[in-house]
């Protein structure tokens, strides 16, 4: 995935504009010369690329071409042009593929994603990236060569013209007179064929050969044929030059005029000899007002430029304060994590179109700007890291899980098992993310363990539910001969009705939605015990057995601990009443035992003591039954 380079520069320099010296005239054209001459050495292939650069605005618009044409283009320029002429348009591909293959990334996560997968998870391998940028660095690598090069080539081109320097001094002790200027002219020619030299060394070198051709020409005053005719020469030449400079005073492109003002001056400087005295100061006025009037409208665009740089200072400080803030809160999730991501990706983009700033400010800025990303890339990376801790925690929790499962899939146990597996499916869904490359793996492990047993149980199951549904029946056809018994009957045995009770358990369980049919046969036997001639005590006790059997049989044990618990509150209500009754006994110490009042708390003594006795007799029993 393509990620951006932070160890590329802003480029906040004035990329064209740059400052010359421009001085007075103070003692001939040569010093004044060097006073206009600006930093165009420094500036290779000035007119070439101006040239490639039209032709590129008019031979190749790569935006409509995919991210293998673009690779493709960009080899073909390394292989049939010259790699110092293709920079703009090698930026432009590069833009170009970094802007489509993100577009693919998004599409490809975005499509992950829809798919239920985990943003975290995602990955994609894209071989043409590695590609690409391979070639990237094959044409910086062979830039690096072409001015490598051009350097060695320079220093070549030095010694040179040191030898030709040497030529110049022994000119007039080693030729004779009348082809010393011939001889000079040769010197002259070889000199500007050479080409440019080491930029520390290229002025003490003009100085020294212009040193040694004035005498030269001094020699040569002599012969005024020679010089004026060499003077002639050159005075055509300059201007030519001053003509040009004057038309590019009046140029409204600034920075194109100041392009070519540079050249006009390598060429014054290096390729034109002098003029006669009577022409070198009106002939050096003449470009030297036309250099000042571009040098003015220049300085007014970088007075307005350093404006406008000054006032993005604030702007671009503000955006880094911003940055480092993004992660001063308590982010602590995912997604909390993706939203500040995105918002460094806006400041960032911000940061970048608010312009440039100065000079004396642009580096400063641009490390401020890479530290709080950093920082903001470390606490990002830091939180990722913790992440994928748990993410391997909860992996093993869940490989415990599997185990589990694949252990009680074939259990004879069906009822643990259920339980087990009941647990193990709820606690699965409580654990958290775990890596992508193994969450497909286990949960259809886990899947499919859990699949296979319960596909066991409901088998068994159905088989069992035919049983109980045959159980329903019978225990329907035996509640109904039970009532035409009883119809004609009105004598009923208590033994009976305990016979009744026995073949009726004996008959066996009904499925849980026909359980209703329990609750007739219940109310049946109650009735039953009510027409007995029984004791009160005896025939609650046998209704409350019934009920507490039937639920012993149908395991609900729930039912059961609940009416243990109603049972032990009424034995504690009721002794508190018997208590209280007692107590109030104290206040009827005079009154006799046939007193109404004393009588009736009596009464309601011994009542609540037989109630009391018969609940204390139902949690008896309920602490027999072994459940």
């Amino acid at each position: 995935m393509l990620e951006n380079n932070e160890n590329v520069p802003e480029n906040e320099k004035e990329s064209n504009l740059d400052e010359t010296v421009n001085k007075e005239q103070t003692s001939g054209e040569e010093q004044d010369e060097k006073a206009q001459i600006s930093e165009t050495e420094k500036k290779e292939d000035v007119t070439e690329a101006n040239q490639k650069e039209v032709t590129i605005s008019e031979k190749t618009d790569y935006s409509n071409l995919s991210l293998e044409e673009l690779h493709q283009k960009l080899e073909a320029l390394l292989k049939t042009d010259a790699v110092q002429k293709i920079k703009d348009e090698v930026n432009e591909i590069k833009t170009l593929f970094n802007k489509k293959f993100k577009a693919l990334i998004d599409a490809k996560k975005e499509e992950f994603l829809k798919e239920g997968g985990n943003e975290i998870d995602f990955h994609f391998d894209f071989p043409l990236k590695n590609k690409f940028f391979n070639t990237i660095k094959e044409y910086r690598n062979k830039l690096q060569e072409y001015y490598n090069q051009k350097e060695q080539q320079r220093k070549e081109n030095y010694k040179k013209k040191l030898a030709l320097i040497e030529e110049l001094k022994s000119i007039l002790a080693t030729v004779e007179s009348n082809q010393v200027y011939p001889e000079l002219k040769k010197i002259q020619d070889r000199w500007r064929e050479i080409g440019p030299v080491p930029f520390d060394k290229s002025e003490d070198l003009w100085r020294t050969f212009r040193f040694h051709e004035q005498k030269v020409y001094d020699f040569l005053h002599l012969n005024s044929d020679f010089r004026n005719l060499d003077y002639k020469h050159n005075l055509e030449k300059k201007t030519k030059m001053v003509e040009r400079a004057e038309e590019l005073a009046k140029e409204s492109d600034v920075n194109k005029a100041f392009k070519e003002l540079q050249i006009l001056h390598r060429i014054w400087k290096e390729d034109v000899g002098p003029v006669a005295r009577e022409y070198r100061e009106e002939i050096w006025e003449r470009f030297s007002n036309a250099t000042k009037i571009i040098h003015d409208k220049r300085r007014a665009i970088l007075s307005e430029l350093e404006k406008r740089y000054e006032e993005n200072i604030p702007k671009k400080e503000e955006v880094i304060r911003k940055i480092n803030a993004l992660a001063d809160g308590n982010i602590n999730t995912h997604n909390q994590w993706q939203e500040k991501i995105k918002e460094l990706e806006a400041l960032r983009e911000e940061f970048f179109k608010i312009g440039k700033v100065t000079k004396e400010k642009s580096e400063e800025l641009w490390q401020a700007l890479r530290e709080a990303t950093r920082n903001f890339n470390q606490a990002k990376n830091k939180f990722y890291k913790s992440v994928k801790d748990v993410h391997h925690e909860n992996l093993e929790k869940k490989k415990a899980l599997v185990a589990k499962a694949q252990e009680l899939k074939d259990s004879d146990d069906l009822e643990h098992a259920t339980e087990v597996f009941k647990k193990i499916q709820a606690e699965w869904k409580t654990i958290g993310h775990i890596p992508r490359k193994y969450s497909d793996k286990l949960w259809n492990e886990f899947r499919g363990a859990c699949n296979h047993f319960f596909d066991r149980l409901h088998a068994v199951q159905d088989e069992e539910n035919k049983e109980l549904l045959e159980v329903f029946n019978k225990k329907k056809e035996y509640l109904e001969k039970i009532k035409e018994e009883i119809k004609d009957n009105a004598e009923i045995s208590l033994d009976k009705v305990k016979e009744y009770i026995k073949e009726w358990k004996e008959l066996g369980r009904v499925p849980q939605k026909m359980r209703f049919i329990e609750s007739k046969f219940n109310k049946l036997i109650d009735k039953l015990f009510s027409r007995l001639d029984m004791d009160k005590s005896e025939a609650i006790m046998q209704r409350f057995k019934n009920t507490m059997e039937t639920h012993l049989e149908d395991k609900n044990y729930r039912k059961i601990d609940n009416e243990a618990q109603f049972i032990r509150k009424k034995i504690d209500e009721i002794q508190r009443e018997i208590k209280l009754l007692e107590n109030n006994l104290g206040f009827f110490k005079n009154a006799t035992k046939d007193n109404p009042m004393v009588k009736n708390v009596y009464k309601n003594i011994e009542k609540y003591k037989e109630d009391l006795k018969i609940w204390k007799e139902k949690l008896k029993y309920l602490k027999s039954l072994d459940y």
